[in-house]
């Protein structure tokens, strides 16, 4: 994986921020509980505090260096030339990572740039991120809903989406965004999904559409959110052509 030169913040920092604030909670509680001689409630606590803390540094370097790792393995069949789409691009981490690979191709994002979803999110960041990288000239960015993307039939040969359709709040939008994914993407074209939610809904929508060509499969321990338990599923799906 080469160096990342952009900026890219934290996934929904108020879940980092949570899992911080319980550690730190816990292992105070841990504190009192020893100075009082209360020892297994201290014992408890204190386990309870390390725990968490774990969590948290698994959920930092999911955000920070795993999932860019893990990224990199699922962009490398890219051939070069190809028309991606990124379905809630944010700050560009895959985004821009794809469009390194895009020499004779393009990569068009598209989102709502929601600071409650990622830290710093904002277009104009991910449009600096895309200087940075080097890529700012193969880039495309575009401001809308994933529920009602506004490209033709068959526009894209590869679609790619990161921890984003999961922030729909409903089922019905976000089995639009899949179909809208699907609408758009040609014949034979690619999808790559990654969520840590909802994942076998995508996989149903699919197939109901009639892709036959369709897995589900977890991404690893280096797309974990603070533990397995927020682990991260892939949905590969091809177009019939």
């Amino acid at each position: 994986m080469s160096k990342r030169h952009g900026s890219y913040g934290f996934d929904a920092p108020w879940a980092l921020a949570g899992l911080l604030f319980g550690a730190i909670a816990l292992v105070a509680l841990a504190v009192v509980s020893f100075a009082l001689d209360v020892l297994a409630a201290g014992l408890a606590f204190l386990l309870g505090g390390l725990y968490t803390l774990a969590s948290a540094a698994s959920y930092v370097y999911t955000t920070r260096r795993g999932k860019f790792a893990v990224w990199a393995e699922e962009l490398q069949r890219l051939e070069g030339d190809e028309r991606l789409l990124d379905l809630g691009c944010g700050r560009g981490a895959v985004l821009l990572m794809a469009a390194q690979r895009l020499d004779k191709g393009r990569a068009t994002g598209i989102d709502r740039w929601r600071s409650k979803d990622q830290s710093g999110n904002g277009e104009q960041v991910t449009r600096a991120n895309a200087e940075a990288e080097g890529v700012s000239d193969r880039v495309e960015l575009v401001r809308g809903d994933m529920r009602d993307l506004p490209f033709a039939d068959g526009t894209f040969d590869v679609i790619v989406s990161s921890q984003a359709i999961h922030n729909i709040p409903d089922a019905g939008g976000r089995e639009q965004a899949v179909r809208e994914a699907h609408r758009v993407l040609r014949p034979g074209g690619l999808m790559l999904i990654a969520d840590f939610q909802h994942t076998p809904a995508y996989e149903t929508t699919l197939r109901g559409l009639g892709v036959v060509d369709v897995r589900r499969r977890d991404a690893g321990w280096r797309f974990w959110y603070g533990g397995p338990w927020f682990g991260t599923g892939v949905v590969e799906a091809r177009k019939p052509a």
